[in-house]
């Protein structure tokens, strides 16, 4: 505990410190006039919290409020509410109360400010729609990691075209959406850090380059280098070695790439273009690219994290490098990414469907996000979870969460940005850890998770942000809910309208009556996740092999979990048969494992819930995981490819098939088998 509340800056070295430090907390709050954040649901705020000498109490304050986009203030002058709460700090008395606004607000950022004692003091109030869009209809989509998809046009890892040729394939067949895991800058390339976990990423605020697609740059018509090395015998054999495996090579893809980018960045700066202005616009709306292209260049220059640089640029100041290649290669990256994607974007919501991203709980403690903005961040603890039983030794993830006060005081900012950067092109956004929103699990550095503890955050201020900037990019927000959660957690996400995760791999249960509880309406409903078994993995144990072979269970325990799934497979197989989903048999063999994800998908379909998604290689009974929870090198974590191209999954008859039985069920509302 201590040292979390040192991490957090509170002055305690010995649990004797810890009165005094409340007691200075408790007087910086008292003199602080105003919360630094205030909700106004739906434009309206009651009254806002102000906190004064009490000799002022009876006195009227002048106040004023800056709508977001206006110039002029508004002002007015408020006589304050009945006296809700009183402290005395020496010989200074204090009193809480409140003041009206007389203004509906539009929704926005906007600044209330009150004189108290001829000091001007101000709050942010984020006025938002108490619920974001919410969808019409029941609809579907499926979910692959755009890394492991691959086309006749590959380069040893998926890209944005591929994405696109997904999106395509799936509305053709009348799904809504493609779920992918996150796309945001990662250390893949060369040097150190390395770290190809997409929810690590180097950046929450920036784009991964190695998901470009190379040939759909405008400057390879004029980049004769580049045109040059995609022709080469080096290159193509390059290509041919990265295709030929079954797992991506970070390293050798980021390098083929980034000798054809950085020609065609070369291109782009060395000759005067008609799109010059667009790049220019490009960084004036997102001025923070330079400085982070900077951050990048530095990184590659040094060869280490930001935590070993030189102590200047350590501490945020990079020097200026006129005509650094790396610096200008991550500037055009970044441009070109964002273009792409606005392309895929765009070709989805023509074909009636939309992008569905997820938006990482925290960002590598090497990255550019805790190097430019470590205020936001408590750089001395990690997050985590505490011990359970499945890690009986609890988690520590590796990153810094972010700090509750700090973040407050600086208006949310940082946080803004993150949500805002993946809105720019998704309708569905997934929030990771959704209990984020209300606490997080702090451990502290160099301490096991088991000396971790519990921080609160401000759930309605952190929902009221994603309920604002949802409702203004029209898209809908999901909350994975998934293990152990407060009950205070899924009603807040009910009353925001955020959408539950509905995962049958968790709710299946060994009650002949009710194996399988309906999916809430709310609910957007499958079968795994990316960081669970695959349908074929989990049916046939598989999973409880891996969980033997890294000695997370003993032979007694294994034999005691082989025997619950045995039973809870067949309790579910009996209902399925029962009623009417699942045709007879012998339950054993890929035919009739085939049978049972065919009926788990049709009963999900048949169901209630806003959105069912489909894991893409459970469609052809995939047992490899693309993610093992507690694990590094021992697996090859968020590296594993499809076996099957884009384009022989067109002609694959179970996969269509199945994902046409879906679509029939969600537009139909067939309850029937």
């Amino acid at each position: 505990m201590l040292a979390v509340l040192r991490a957090l800056g509170v002055p305690v070295e010995r649990p004797e410190d810890a009165g005094e430090a409340l007691r200075a907390a408790h007087e910086t709050r008292w003199q602080q006039p105003l919360e630094p954040v205030v909700v106004a649901w739906e434009g309206r705020v009651a009254r806002i919290p102000v906190r004064l000498p009490s000799h002022l109490v009876e006195e009227p304050l002048h106040c004023s409020l800056l709508v977001h986009g206006q110039g002029q203030p508004r002002s007015w002058t408020s006589t304050t509410g009945a006296v809700e709460e009183r402290a005395q700090l020496g010989r200074r008395r204090f009193a809480r109360t409140s003041i009206g606004v007389p203004f509906d607000l539009p929704l926005g950022y906007h600044r209330v400010s009150v004189v108290v004692d001829r000091q001007p003091a101000t709050t942010l109030v984020i006025s938002a729609p108490t619920r974001p869009p919410q969808q019409a209809g029941r609809t579907w989509g499926v979910f692959a990691p755009l890394y492991a998809l691959r086309s006749d046009r590959s380069m040893g890892v998926g890209d944005l075209t591929d994405l696109q040729t997904l999106l395509t394939d799936v509305a053709g067949l009348g799904g809504t959406a493609v779920a992918t895991l996150p796309l945001l800058a990662t250390f893949t390339g060369a040097g150190e850090p390395f770290e190809p976990s997409p929810y690590a990423p180097a950046s929450r605020l920036f784009w991964n380059e190695l998901y470009l697609d190379v040939t759909k740059a405008p400057e390879l018509v004029r980049s004769s280098r580049a045109r040059r090395l995609l022709d080469s015998t080096a290159v193509r054999a390059e290509v041919a070695a990265l295709e030929s495996s079954g797992l991506v090579d970070y390293r050798r893809a980021v390098a083929l790439k980034r000798r054809i980018l950085e020609a065609l960045a070369e291109t782009f700066f060395a000759e005067p273009s008609a799109r010059r202005n667009d790049f220019e616009r490009f960084e004036r709306e997102t001025p923070a690219v330079i400085d982070y292209a900077r951050f990048r260049a530095a990184t590659e220059r040094h060869g280490a994290p930001w935590t070993e640089w030189p102590k200047a640029e350590r501490d945020g100041r990079l020097p200026r490098r006129p005509g650094d290649g790396a610096e200008r290669y991550h500037r055009y990256v970044q441009w070109l990414a964002a273009e792409q994607l606005e392309t895929v974007a765009a070709a989805a919501r023509s074909a009636g469907a939309g992008l569905y991203f997820d938006l990482p709980l925290g960002a590598h403690p090497a990255g550019y996000d805790v190097w430019r903005e470590r205020r936001s961040f408590v750089v001395g603890a990690t997050a985590g979870a505490p011990p359970d039983s499945f890690f009986t030794a609890g988690q520590d993830w590796g990153f810094p969460p972010l700090h509750p006060e700090r973040i407050r005081e600086d208006g949310y900012r940082y946080s803004i940005a993150c949500i805002r950067h993946l809105l720019r092109h998704a309708t569905l956004l997934r929030i990771d850890h959704v209990m984020g929103l209300h606490r997080v699990y702090f451990v502290p550095r160099g301490s096991s998770p088991e000396q971790g503890v519990y921080v609160g955050y401000r759930p309605e201020e952190l929902s009221a942000i994603l309920s604002l900037e949802a409702s203004r990019a029209g898209a809908m927000v999901v909350g994975e809910d998934l293990g152990t959660v407060p009950r205070q957690v899924r009603a807040s996400m009910r009353r925001h309208g955020f959408s539950r995760s509905f995962v049958v791999q968790e709710e299946v249960r060994s009650d002949p009556r009710a194996p399988l509880p309906r999916p809430p309406r709310d609910a957007i409903a499958s079968l795994n996740t990316h960081d669970m078994p695959t349908f074929a993995s989990f049916w046939r144990g598989k999973d409880i092999q891996l969980r033997v072979r890294h000695g997370w269970l003993d032979r007694a325990e294994a034999e005691h979990e082989r025997a619950r799934r045995r039973r809870l497979l067949e309790v579910l197989a009996g209902y399925l048969r029962t009623h009417g989903w699942l045709a007879g048999g012998a339950d054993g063999g890929r035919a009739f494992e085939r049978k049972a994800l065919r009926a788990c998908l049709a009963l999900l379909a048949a169901g209630e819930s806003r959105m069912v998604t489909v894991n893409l290689g459970d469609l052809w009974l995939e047992t490899e995981p693309q993610n093992v929870p507690g694990t590094t090198d021992e697996h090859p974590n968020w590296r594993r490819r499809l076996p099957y191209s884009l384009q022989e999954l067109r002609r694959q008859r179970d996969v269509v098939g199945t994902l046409r039985d879906v679509d029939r069920r969600r537009r139909t509302r067939d309850g029937r088998p």
